[in-house]
């Protein structure tokens, strides 16, 4: 594939009928805080977005991953191409959309800005990588910082003058957070001395903005081992002083950056802080001891970018893998088979090609469902927080529930669904002439990193299925079982939702047999090796409501449809039956097989693993 080619593929059609006909934009924009938008304007938004992807981003999505990024003089020099996509999305305004009016954003419904970012990151997902971790950080100090760190920091981090980033791992904790031996020492104007380093910084360093905003866990000295002793601080590359100039370095540097499988043209950074006992930094919100709670604030939304990642990238490979699919010719239809002579068929023409095909196109469609809900549980908790405290509650559960799914089933289907697609074009998809390899390698660290999918289903049955006595996971339940009541003698999908009844009851056993596990000392290594398999099936079960609802919802529109209209609510029908047949029958022997209690894997000593 020639650099400069845009690859980048979508249907604004599956966008707007998610958007639109099965989850009521309307019903939520138009109304405060969303006043001022309506489906005109996420039209015109969306529409904006997809022709920035296609005409600056996609073309350096090949071009960056071949370039990489690379250090000179201490620094990072980003591929050719992305200081002026950098400008183009913040002048064009994708990355304020949902941010506060307040800070100088748009102040736009977060089930618009979700699909926003799908498609830039489905056109360059290492380039989005950079505005989007400075808009996480902007948030966080929007949310929890002084008035003063506020008015200094969250708006210039929003219109892309400064960048931005989190900095939680180090060398020999990874994933354990708590055993961090970064350092604060206080100074006397309030400052602290920040001294440490931190790995695999995603956009550690860059040449995009003027500055970078580093929020960094570190112990003040004298506070208590683990993560209750952390705190947060705010710790410029450049220092700035009250007004907003630079004025020199801050003891910030770049160790090195990483060699990766994908994502190439995301610098991945080894960052070093106070070397010269020269760093300084600002407590977050001046409170100590609380930085991880802080930063769960930007974690948590990372995690759904990562979801969103998954998805973008799931989805413009099958648009790639269809269009593949289409054009080229190879063998004869399957009732000519045994004839020499027979003219060669489009590949989509071939039983397992469309079985594949179909494979990738329900998973897409049911996690952008899964996403927008997400989102629009966010947008209505925050219109009704004040007027009515029990259904905010209700939506504020769903999104602390729906997140680690959104993370851990958007980051694994991405990859190997992205790998389907090379199965689709075969030999020539292996090859970089097309994008489906890159979008496999890039695919691949979404699972790992933002916290990896097993840490993400231990945060759901540890901790989230937990929260308000378990209310959030049986309202979650009570939802699919309504739909279930309401559709079970649907004279198309009955048989499909009676699937799903018989999935859900799976998935609730399983959730009591975890409570049971729980209780007992005996059995509690179970629900660490349980709980990979626990997200995956409910997962699924929030993926098959969703996908029979979005039929159920086309079935009704589509009966007076013509043409293409008609085709594509047709696609809605054979997306929902293929998932419900041949996908939510998983979740049942998923149980089955949690009811065995097998604990072969920690039975099993570790040198019979193999002597080496």
């Amino acid at each position: 594939m020639s650099a400069g080619i845009n690859t980048y593929k979508i249907d604004l059609r599956e966008l707007y009928f998610t958007l639109f006909e099965q989850f009521g934009f309307g019903q939520v924009a138009g109304q405060a805080p969303f006043d001022a938008w309506g489906p005109d304007e996420a039209k015109a938004v969306l529409e904006q977005t997809y022709r920035f992807a296609k005409d600056v981003l996609g073309p350096l999505n090949a071009s960056g991953d071949r370039e990489g990024c690379r250090v000179e003089n201490g620094s990072v020099i980003t591929p050719k191409g992305f200081k002026d996509a950098w400008k183009g999305v913040y002048e064009q305004g994708f990355k304020s959309i949902s941010a506060s009016p307040d800070h100088g954003g748009q102040g736009g419904p977060m089930m618009l800005s979700v699909l926003v970012e799908e498609i830039l990151s489905g056109a360059n997902s290492a380039f989005n990588m950079y505005p989007g971790l400075a808009y996480g950080a902007a948030e966080l100090v929007a949310e929890c910082g002084t008035p003063e760190q506020k008015k200094l920091y969250v708006e210039r981090m929003l219109n892309g003058t400064w960048g931005g980033t989190m900095c939680l791992t180090e060398p020999q904790a990874g994933s354990d957070v708590g055993a961090a031996k970064s350092t604060a020492r206080k100074n006397a104007d309030g400052t602290y001395n920040i001294r440490g380093t931190k790995i695999f910084i995603s956009g550690g360093d860059h040449d995009l903005a003027e500055n970078v905003i580093h929020l960094v866990l570190a112990r003040i000295e004298g506070a208590v081992p683990g993560t209750k002793g952390l705190s947060l601080f705010i710790v410029p590359k450049i220092r700035v002083k009250p007004d907003g100039s630079l004025q020199g370095p801050n003891d910030v540097t770049l160790g090195s950056i990483e060699h990766k499988m994908g994502i190439r043209a995301s610098a991945t950074c080894v960052l070093n802080f106070g070397e010269n006992d020269g760093c300084v930094g600002e407590l977050v919100g001046g409170i100590e001891n609380v930085g991880m709670s802080q930063m769960f604030k930007m974690m948590n939304g990372a995690r759904i970018a990562v979801g969103i990642q998954g998805l973008a990238l799931a989805s413009t490979a099958y648009f790639n893998a269809l269009e593949y699919a289409k054009d080229r010719k190879q063998g004869a239809p399957a009732h000519k088979w045994k004839d020499p002579t027979a003219p060669r068929a489009a590949i989509i023409e071939h039983a397992d090609v469309r079985r594949m095909l179909l494979e990738m196109k329900s998973h897409v469609e049911g996690i952008r469902a899964l996403l927008v809900k997400l989102a629009m549980h966010t947008d209505k908790a925050h219109q009704l927080a004040g007027k009515d405290d029990t259904q905010a509650a209700y939506h504020r559960g769903q999104v602390e529930l729906l997140t680690p799914l959104v993370k851990s089933y958007g980051s694994d289907q991405s990859f190997r669904l992205c790998a389907q697609a090379i199965q689709v074009f075969g030999g020539a998809g292996y090859c970089q002439d097309y994008p489906v390899e890159q979008y496999t390698r890039d695919s691949k660290i979404f699972s790992i990193y933002e916290g990896t999918n097993h840490i993400q289903a231990m945060d759901l049955v540890g901790r989230k299925m937990g929260q308000a006595g378990g209310a959030h996971f049986q309202q979650f339940m009570s939802d699919v079982g309504s739909f279930i009541e309401a559709h079970r003698e649907h004279k198309i999908y009955g048989e499909a939702v009676k699937q799903l009844a018989a999935a859900q009851e799976g998935l609730m056993a399983s959730a009591m047999a975890i409570l049971g596990w729980s209780q007992d000392p005996a059995k509690m290594t179970l629900i660490p090796l349980s709980a990979n398999r626990f997200l995956n099936m409910m997962s699924e079960v929030a993926v098959g409501w969703l996908l029979l609802d979005a039929a159920v919802i086309a079935e009704r529109v589509g009966e007076k449809a013509t043409g293409d209209e008609k085709a594509f609510y047709e696609g809605k029908r054979w997306s929902a039956l293929w998932y419900a047949r041949n996908v939510l029958p998983n979740v049942e022997q998923a149980a089955r097989m949690m009811a065995l209690e097998d604990t072969s894997s920690v039975d099993i000593s570790t040198q019979a693993f193999g002597a080496i």
